[in-house]
């Protein structure tokens, strides 16, 4: 899965700065006040050729009604659970102050408790943040932060990016180690033999827990009618022969502009982050609703994440009752809501009277063969050769544009690369005139495809010339 790096720290320090520097945009509202940033914000960022996910949270300052420990205590869990490595941010400025100290030891408590428990998804990483050195006369200034206790310190100025490259440094030191694209291959080889794991995503009160209960044959997840009763992505383990499906009913995921509640947000990460490591992702919609633009959202995101998906309109025993609606107005509005997921099979459906569920996991597998599909290289280059003699790209600068030569690199999902003479020649739409192509001559139902367009070396050109 992704790394995740959240930034934690008092209002007003400079974390809304660091987020926009990693991330390289101004995303995040920035303001001398404290405490603007109400919610959490993340981007995807590349971290010295790694990919990452930041997190922008909330100062940890409690209203004066509050008790400190306990603010400081949730925040610290919830980046401590979410996290693989923490930027604890303080402000050389303002110096080391109380909650500074307490937070940190909480977050270096609960992070030691995470290592050493049995079962535990990983190590979290504690990464001291001293912000506003804005020059190296004030790193000495940070030498008072090191009596907090975390071995880990970097000075820096997010505002006007003093120290941020050798921060990046320090952050991938701390990254857990990255699963091989080999080793992977090698796994899926074995696709037979292994467990199908399913992600259940779609907004709140969809209808997901139902869904997953009907999967089961128990009432195994809780279901209420009020939006937000799962806070956490849930695993269940089914047998049905010889295969072994894990599925995992998600938090719902609403517009960032309605999350108001400190945990939710932290839950809609846990969804995106179940994508990661999931195989196929059940996108659960409304019949009587339609898409709406979060649904749209969803969908773009499973397929940038590459996962397979099948896409379940729910509650289509209520669709009886409007007469102007029907599977092919439906179909309409998914075509065009759905763009990046119209290689996404459909299943219509009532989680609540079971309507048809039990054509859900043969699909599945289906779906999850062509996740797991290689083509041999022979077939490949015949494809590419017939492809181009239906259609050849256009010329660039008068110049011919030549595909030489084509093959499957991965799978999960799969993903080939093209060589050609010219890689500026091939256009958006001539990749996506060969991923129709691709998908009419073998199939693919339900996975997403890579389109990777090399440049073909000359003879006696080096390599990365």
């Amino acid at each position: 899965m992704i790394p995740v790096i959240a930034i934690v720290g008092r209002p007003n320090v400079g974390k809304s700065t660091l987020f926009n520097r990693l991330i390289g945009q101004r995303k995040a509202l920035v303001d001398d006040r404290p405490g603007v940033t109400r919610d959490r914000n993340y981007g995807i960022s590349d971290a010295l050729g790694r990919e990452v996910m930041i997190i922008d949270t909330g100062g940890f300052e409690p209203e004066p009604d509050d008790d400190l420990f306990k603010v400081v205590s949730a925040q610290a869990e919830l980046a401590i659970h979410e996290a693989d490595v923490i930027l604890f941010v303080v402000d050389r400025q303002a110096g080391l102050t109380p909650a500074d100290k307490l937070a940190a030891d909480i977050l270096r408590r609960r992070a030691g408790e995470r290592k050493g428990k049995a079962g535990s998804p990983g190590e979290t990483r504690i990464l001291l943040v001293v912000n506003k050195c804005d020059s190296a006369m004030h790193d000495d200034d940070a030498a008072e932060f090191w009596s907090v206790g975390i071995a880990n310190l970097s000075t820096i100025s997010a505002e006007h990016g003093r120290g941020v490259y050798d921060l990046w440094e320090s952050i991938v030191a701390l990254l857990p180690d990255p699963v091989a694209p080999d080793d992977a291959d090698s796994a899926a080889d074995s696709a037979a033999d292994s467990e199908i794991r399913i992600a259940v995503l779609g907004r709140p009160n969809i209808g997901k827990s139902t869904l997953i209960n009907r999967l089961l044959g128990e009432d195994r997840h809780v279901v209420h009618d009020s939006p937000g009763t799962t806070m956490d992505s849930v695993d269940s383990v089914l047998d049905v022969g010889d295969r072994r499906y894990r599925l995992v009913d998600t938090a719902g995921v609403r517009r960032r502009s309605r999350i108001d509640d400190q945990v939710e947000t932290w839950a809609s990460l846990r969804a995106i982050r179940t994508i990661e490591r999931c195989h196929v992702v059940l996108l659960v919609i409304d019949g009587e609703l339609g898409p709406t633009k979060q649904d749209a959202r969803l969908a773009a995101l499973i397929a940038d994440r590459g996962r397979a998906c099948i896409v379940l309109v729910n509650r289509w025993d209520k669709v009886r009752e409007h007469p102007d609606r029907n599977v092919s107005v439906v179909d309409d509005e998914l075509d065009i809501a759905f763009t990046h997921l119209r290689w996404a099979p459909r299943l219509y459906i009532a989680a609540l009277t079971n309507k048809g569920c039990h054509r859900i996991l043969p699909l599945v597998e289906d779906v999850y063969v062509q996740f797991n599909k290689r083509i041999p290289t022979s077939q490949v280059n015949r494809f590419l050769e017939d492809a181009v003699d239906a259609y050849s790209p256009p010329q660039l600068h008068h110049h011919p544009v030549r595909l030489n030569y084509m093959t499957q690199t991965r799978v999960r999902p799969p993903t080939f690369v093209i060589w050609v003479n010219n890689p500026e020649g091939i256009k958006t739409p001539y990749k996506r005139y060969l991923e129709n192509r691709l998908r009419q001559a073998f199939g693919f139902e339900g996975t997403p495809l890579r389109i990777q367009i090399r440049r073909k070396r000359k003879i006696g050109e080096e390599k990365g010339a």
